[in-house]
C-alpha cells in the first residue's frame, strides 16, 4: 500500500473505507442520510484517523457477519497548512448520546460556519479513544485535500466472527 506522504512536511493522513461502487471521497451518503456528526441535508466525509480506526467503523456500522466486498479504501492527506479544529469529547457532553442530537447541533454548526475544512471528533466505536477526521466538501479549502486511488482491503475473517 503506498503512501501519498512525500516525506518533505508533515501532513496528516486519514483513512477512509466505503461502498466503491460510488464515490469514496464524497459527503452524499452523510448528506443522505445523516451521521453522528451531522443533519440529513448536509455532506459531510468521515473519515478515521487510523486504518483500524477506519476498519472499526465499517464494521460497527455494516452489521454483515461476512467478509465486505465492495468495500475500498483511501487514503487521504490533509496539508499541515489547512487549519484543523479538534473537539474534544470533555468539551461537549453529551455527543455520545445515543438520540445525537448534541453531536449534530455541533457538526451543523461548524458546517454553517465553515470554520475549518476538517474537524476531528471523538471516535464512538472507541469511546473516544481514537478521534474521527470531518471533512467539509463545500468549504473553500476543501480542494487542498487530497485522497489517493481506492484500494482493495484485505479483510481478515477473523473480525467478522
Amino acid at each position: 500500500m503506498g503512501s501519498l506522504h512525500d516525506g518533505h512536511s508533515r501532513l496528516m493522513l486519514a483513512f477512509r473505507i466505503a461502498d466503491r461502487r460510488f464515490p469514496i471521497f464524497d459527503g452524499t451518503g452523510a448528506r443522505l442520510i445523516g451521521g453522528r456528526w451531522n443533519s440529513p441535508g448536509r455532506p459531510v466525509i468521515y473519515a478515521a484517523e487510523t486504518f483500524a480506526g477506519a476498519l472499526l467503523e465499517v464494521l460497527v456500522h455494516a452489521n454483515l457477519g461476512r467478509v465486505p466486498k465492495t468495500q475500498a479504501m483511501v487514503e487521504i492527506v490533509i496539508p499541515d497548512t489547512l487549519r484543523v479544529e479538534a473537539l474534544s469529547g470533555d468539551a461537549l457532553p453529551g455527543w455520545e448520546a445515543e438520540d445525537q442530537i448534541t453531536s449534530r447541533a455541533f457538526g451543523d454548526q461548524w458546517l454553517t460556519e465553515r470554520r475549518s475544512a476538517v474537524l476531528l471528533v471523538p471516535s464512538m466505536v472507541t469511546r473516544g479513544h481514537e478521534r474521527n477526521v470531518l471533512i467539509n466538501p463545500e468549504h473553500s479549502e476543501f480542494r487542498r485535500i487530497r485522497a489517493g486511488e481506492p484500494q482493495e482491503i484485505a479483510w481478515d475473517k477473523r473480525l467478522l466472527l
